[in-house]
């Protein structure tokens, strides 16, 4: 029998309340408010189908491009923040497309794509068939960690 490396508390813990997450209306998995990285992992494990890959990838290039990112999910949405700056970027499921929040997305060049009725907020919508431009994704990300967050 071969040896199993145990599973971490923070991935087991992650892993059942993947399990345990309820999907509300568009997929969004309703996962309970909490800091760190388990919530998160938790979201991101419980978002539906193809969803569920892009939220990884989404996960790894945020940690890569800014290695002491605080995470959290609040209001059923994984958030990205700096430590007592606030949060830079937030995601959240749709039936048919992610929406990647970039909180002060009207001071980052080029302007994410997708509009808000919040003055300063861009969106970047990731639907199913999409592939996600990487390099201008890891560009928003450092330009947007070093913003002023969103207090939330």
């Amino acid at each position: 029998m071969a040896d199993r490396k145990p599973k971490s508390p923070t991935k087991a813990a992650s892993t059942a309340a993947a399990s345990e997450a309820k999907l509300l209306s568009g997929g969004n998995p309703q996962i309970a408010k909490g800091d760190g990285d388990a919530p998160v992992q938790a979201y991101i494990a419980a978002m539906p189908g193809w969803k569920s890959d892009i939220g990884r990838r989404i996960d790894a290039l945020v940690v890569k491009t800014v290695p002491d990112v605080q995470k959290a999910v609040k209001w059923n949405s994984p958030l990205y923040g700096m430590k007592d700056d606030g949060w830079f970027l937030g995601i959240h499921c749709f039936t048919k497309y992610i929406k990647v929040a970039f909180f002060r997305g009207t001071s980052l060049h080029p302007i994410p794509p997708g509009e808000s009725t919040s003055s300063q907020t861009r969106y970047l919508n990731i639907r199913e068939n999409d592939v996600l431009d990487e390099a201008q994704f890891i560009d928003w990300v450092k330009q947007a960690s070093r913003l002023p967050g969103e207090r939330m």
